[in-house]
């Protein structure tokens, strides 16, 4: 008999790499009781396909549409052309839960914060990740009326959410992941930004320090002013003094104010100024990564639905800003595919690039209906705005094919060009969809309604992934991020080490008759070939890597992205391992200057235990 869960392909099977049978047979397809895989990768995507597929019936597709649909879908995965996220290929057809964004909202008491750690067991044991902002929890030596004691503080807690995520990743499909958020002006800002300095504490959290535009105003113009931090309980407003103990200090140790704050000199020196708040979170970031930089304002200028409250934290990778108990699911698109080479030199072949964003959109819209949301708060909120995000990968891959350096004029264009078409045709599906299905319910209180006077059928539609999986599956670079290295190693979730060879790059080299084992290695152990001479250097022009591109090019591409995107983009601007803690400083104000809604750096060898690494 065969297994309810087996779907048969309504097509021709998918052509994968080696590594993507791999990562499939590890993570994602059907196994039996033994553990013995009894689903093959054709038969994965037809699962998916048909679950989106019979969505269709909710809005009046006929059984011969449903399966069309299910034809349809199933190619646009079958051919890589465009994954959903992760959730959606190991849950649809068996748990029902396909989104993989989550941000779940922490209440200053017992029962919220204990009620949000179970929200985030249900929601990571199924595959999903999580946000959350610690701003409303109040600082450590606070007063706690009922029991007459002090509280010990957000990062304390913290602690329970990130142990919890420890032992919720035991019987999980995928690691457990978090972002965790704090306002600069929170008293326990200081511990917050020094949180992960100790490289084994909260290891499965990303964090960033919220920062608004008259902060980075004053920092810009008067560095030497006192940084005020305020007590979400009290609204009580204090200085921190020089000198306090950053691990253990409590609201004790801060200077109250009771009028004006001190100027910038005599009595102003005893406390931490803007400037030195800045420098500390540079330090921080160039010495372990941590922390990153979200520009909250920015995030917000973009809240589609700013009547339902400001938006406070992200997702863990940082793409999607979401409102509490908000859900997003994403799907990228693979760039690579849409290079035609049949004539006489490669070019976009936009036509079908459109028809892909305009299926993937659906598709994505079909995911919503899809899905079994494990919190109520979260159905609810999720229908209510139907947020997707739609993104791309392969984009160095593409430039590859192309020919265009990503470290160029041309290449910031492109990504500016590329970024467009797919938001306004992304645009123009949903648009689409919503004189077909309806609005999304809260349209009507939307700045789609009120400023864009715009029908459209989701609140947010376009973000840019990491895509660090399906990037895998679909054999193409990650993202938008430039290529890790030509040839290196990857780890992954189960111990395994993977060589990933870029395809690209094999098959240009192997036409040019200079591709060799002995390269291979040459490569692998220095992560770039700019000083292979044996390489023609017109292909050393094209082919360059993460480490061998300066940090304004990483993040002028981000900015041509953010510009003709919903959400926000996730990217890690590589620094070399001896680059200045100035060189941060720099990258932090360009992003914010650009028009970045946040930023996270990465300094080679910086922490031990990197994804992917070197021989």
């Amino acid at each position: 008999m065969t297994e309810p869960n087996i779907v048969p392909p309504p097509g021709g099977p998918p052509v994968l790499s080696e590594n993507a049978e791999t990562v499939l047979q590890s993570r994602y397809l059907i196994k039996d009781e033994s553990g013995k895989c009894i689903e093959t990768p054709a038969q994965l995507f037809s699962r998916v396909a048909l679950l989106v597929a019979k969505a269709e019936t909710q809005y009046g597709a006929t059984p011969d549409e449903i399966k069309q649909w299910h034809k349809t879908y199933y190619d646009l995965m079958a051919q890589l052309q465009f994954l959903p996220n992760s959730p959606t290929l190991m849950n649809a057809g068996r748990q029902g839960m396909l989104s993989a964004c989550f941000v779940l909202p922490i209440e200053d008491s017992i029962e919220g914060i204990f009620e949000t750690i179970k929200h985030t067991a249900l929601i990571q044991k199924a595959g999903g990740g999580t946000g959350f902002s610690l701003d409303k929890l109040r600082p450590a030596g606070d007063r706690i009326e009922s029991s007459g004691g002090t509280t010990s503080g957000p990062i304390s807690f913290w602690r329970v959410f990130s142990e919890a995520t420890n032992a919720i990743q035991q019987g999980a499909f995928r690691r457990g992941a978090n972002m965790g958020m704090m306002s600069i002006g929170h008293p326990d800002i200081l511990k917050f930004l020094h949180a992960k300095q100790n490289l084994t504490a909260f290891t499965n959290f990303n964090i960033s320090v919220k920062i608004t535009d008259d902060w980075m105003g004053t920092l810009a113009k008067s560095p030497g002013t006192p940084h005020i931090v305020e007590n979400p309980r009290t609204k009580q407003r204090y200085l921190l003094p020089h000198g306090i103990d950053i691990a253990n200090y409590t609201i004790d140790d801060l200077y109250k104010l009771t009028g004006k704050p001190p100027r910038s000199s005599g009595k102003a020196g005893r406390f931490f100024t803007v400037g030195d708040i800045w420098k500390m979170i540079v330090k921080c970031a160039h010495k372990t990564g941590e922390p990153g930089v979200a520009f909250i304002d920015r995030i917000n200028r973009d809240n589609p639905t700013p009547s339902l409250g400001r938006i406070e934290a992200t997702n863990p990778c940082g793409e999607q800003p979401l409102l509490p108990y908000e859900a997003c699911t994403l799907g990228s698109i693979n760039l690579a595919k849409f290079v035609a080479l049949d004539g006489p030199k490669p070019e976009m072949n936009w036509p079908a690039l459109a028809e892909t964003v305009k299926l993937s959109v659906r598709f994505l819209d079909n995911v919503i209906d899809a899905c079994n949301y494990p919190v109520r708060n979260t159905a609810h909120i999720a229908h209510s705005n139907r947020k997707i995000g739609l993104g791309v990968m392969g984009f160095a891959d593409c430039l590859f094919l192309l020919g265009i350096p990503y470290d160029s004029q041309q290449g910031i264009e492109f990504g500016e060009t590329v970024s467009k078409f797919i938001n306004e045709n992304a645009r123009r599906a949903s648009g689409a969809l919503a004189d077909l299905r309806g609005p999304f319910p809260n349209w009507n209180h939307s700045l789609w309604r009120t400023e864009r006077n715009k029908k459209i059928r989701n609140a947010s539609i376009t973000c840019v992934a990491p895509t660090g999986t399906i990037s895998i599956i679909a054999d193409c670079s990650c993202g938008i991020e430039p290529a890790y290295s030509l040839v290196f190693i990857r780890h992954i979730l189960s111990g395994a080490k993977m060589l990933q060879i870029n395809p690209v790059f094999q098959q240009i080299a192997e036409k040019g008759g200079f591709y060799t084992k002995k390269l291979e290695k040459q490569i692998a152990k220095t992560g770039s070939i700019q000083k292979i001479p044996q390489i023609p250097p017109k292909i050393r022009k094209i082919f360059k890597c993460a480490y061998d591109i300066e940090p304004q090019w990483h993040i002028r591409m981000q900015a041509a992205f953010q510009r003709n995107c919903d959400a926000a983009v996730s990217k890690t601007i590589n620094f070399s391992e001896n680059a200045a803690i100035s060189a941060v400083d720099k990258a932090y104000k360009l992003a914010y200057h650009l028009g970045c809604k946040g930023i996270t750096i990465y300094r080679r060898r910086s922490r031990a235990g990197e994804p992917m690494s070197l021989y």
